[in-house]
């Protein structure tokens, strides 16, 4: 069967890589639905740009309490007592212990319930801040698990894996929707949605990986 005639769910929390991945499947699949966690994380508002996203383009969407996780896994994104910064040998504060093994987990669960066999999620190995989560060995273990636990065929696509955040902004534009992203987005660790505060790592990733795409699309060299 021809993934256009298959369903997809998306790991979807209304961020750059998932509004992305959210276009991306859009494309490849017949029937897309999204599934966004509360984690109790502290820019609530990204639960909201998720639900607009979804709504404006007429996605199923679906958002799962996961708060436990936040009250198990004190980290910078629940806890508005915990600074964001990385330690030079240290994970970063913005890594919550075991996110995506539970969130593709329940993603998987939602998905077999929907008859979807695709899992759709926009971790990378490439541009990352060194989440032992993101890696393509663990995306590539997990498939195997969850197939075992639910005797069902998932398979957990990952379009952004090797992309560099240049070539995601390139993605995006291949797929009609840059603008789209570029102003409807939130991936600010401080909740401000499109290009952000500009100082914390999720933006300066951002900026600087569209500063570099949008420079190689116009043909001038990098200084």
């Amino acid at each position: 069967m021809k993934m256009k005639e298959e369903k997809a769910v998306v790991v979807f929390s209304g961020g750059q890589d998932s509004t992305t991945c959210l276009f991306w499947a859009k494309q490849q699949f017949g029937a897309v639905e999204a599934v966004t966690f509360d984690y109790g994380q502290r820019h609530r508002r990204e639960i909201e740009v998720a639900q607009a996203i979804a709504a404006e383009l007429g996605v199923r969407h679906t958002v799962l309490d996961m708060s436990l996780l936040g009250q198990l896994a004190p980290n910078a994104l629940t806890r508005d007592d915990i600074a964001i910064e990385q330690k030079e040998g240290e994970l970063p504060t913005t890594f919550v212990d075991g996110r995506n093994l539970l969130f593709l987990s329940f993603a998987a669960v939602l998905a077999k319930q929907r008859g979807a066999r695709h899992i759709v999620t926009g971790v990378c190995e490439t541009d990352f801040s060194g989440y032992p989560d993101c890696r393509d060995v663990f995306i590539k273990s997990l498939n195997v698990t969850l197939n075992l636990a639910m005797d069902y065929e998932f398979v957990i696509h990952t379009p952004l894996m090797w992309l560099t955040k240049a070539e995601t902004w390139q993605l995006a534009d291949e797929l009609g929707a840059l603008e789209f992203i570029r102003t409807k987005t939130l991936t600010c660790y401080n909740g401000i949605i499109a290009d952000g505060c500009g100082e914390c790592p999720a933006c300066v990733l951002r900026k600087r990986g569209l500063d570099d795409y949008l420079r190689e699309k116009a043909g001038v060299e990098r200084p």
